[in-house]
């Protein structure tokens, strides 16, 4: 199936897409972190708090709702690593249509439960049969609208009501770090500040287990990248998609990686001293943050999801190794 030509949101959609969300998704709240870094104030913007642990109901329940219900009669269709999964579960089960998620086999456990409780129909693939599906956009013997978690318009505008609130929240900052899967949430976020005219920083947070933005953005295209299985199951891929490279060229000044055991100190840090729960991914941005890798000044960090194994997280808040 060909994919979409995909734009940033225009101020009008990103409206619309606040109006989608309310009484679904909430406004999360910003605060800063409790961390003592010379001539920067880091902030956490924490979507972990979100209604199934994810700012990825924002984007669902917004994809969902500017569908022609017609078209969703067959049910839909979906390639998640949880996340989205769970959000659009959740957007179909309140409009009664079925709903399938292929899941890679490396992602959390816990997330795969709360798909099946949400009514959908979970399948467990290995990595690159569903890294194959997000590319084809189909799944051979299920039928329904597929619904991409990052490549959809009505997804980055979905994702771009988080800026819109930091904007509100923070009129002065000066970066904004987010984890980098598929480049729909930094597009989203970053489409605001862009069309403000801002000069603000935008940092895309990859780790250790791949660097396609980073990648992308050094060879001006999207390339093909080493991934490893890891505990960071909610970002990371081989390649940045070639429908988003546009977005992502436009919307991002800069991509970091930060290693393993920085994503487990900030995972500790954030549990120590804010009582937050973050998954591998959430904790990425502030991984970059604190150790200085985007600069100076006020800058906001998406802690994009919470879910994350009990296993895991008991073994990372004891200092053990998780991977």
């Amino acid at each position: 199936m060909d994919a979409p030509r995909l734009r940033l949101p225009t101020e009008e959609e990103v409206a619309a897409a606040r109006n989608n969300i309310r009484g679904r998704a909430i406004r999360t709240p910003l605060m800063k972190l409790n961390a003592d870094i010379p001539g920067t104030n880091i902030y956490i913007k924490l979507e972990n708090l979100q209604p199934l642990g994810s700012f990825k109901i924002r984007a669902a329940v917004n994809v969902l709702k500017t569908m022609q219900p017609e078209r969703l009669q067959r049910g839909v269709l979906t390639a998640s690593a949880g996340n989205f999964g769970q959000g659009l579960a959740f957007a179909a089960r309140e409009i009664g249509v079925p709903i399938t998620v292929i899941v890679p086999e490396t992602s959390a456990a816990i997330k795969a439960t709360a798909l099946a409780e949400l009514g959908a129909t979970v399948i467990r693939v290995s990595f690159d049969d569903w890294w194959a599906v997000l590319t084809r956009r189909s799944f051979a013997g299920v039928d329904g609208v597929f619904v991409h978690p990052v490549a959809e318009s009505a997804v980055v505008a979905g994702n771009a009501t988080i800026g819109a609130e930091i904007i509100e929240d923070l009129p002065n900052v000066d970066a904004v770090v987010v984890p980098f899967g598929g480049g729909g949430l930094v597009s989203g976020i970053g489409s605001v500040m862009r069309r403000l005219g801002r000069t603000v920083r935008m940092i895309a947070a990859e780790s250790a287990a791949s660097q396609p933005a980073a990648a992308a953005l050094a060879s001006g295209r999207p390339v093909t990248v080493r991934h490893i299985q890891s505990f960071v199951d909610g970002m990371g891929s081989t390649a940045v998609l070639e429908e988003m490279w546009p977005l992502v060229r436009q919307s991002v000044d800069a991509a970091v990686c930060v290693s393993f055991a920085q994503i487990t100190d900030a995972i500790r840090l954030l549990a120590a001293r804010h009582h937050v729960i973050a998954e591998a991914a959430g904790a990425a941005s502030v991984a970059a943050a604190t150790a200085a890798m985007a600069g100076t000044g006020n800058i906001v960090c998406i802690v994009s999801g919470g879910n994350i194994d009990a296993s895991k997280l008991g073994a990372i808040l004891e200092g053990r190794n998780p991977f």
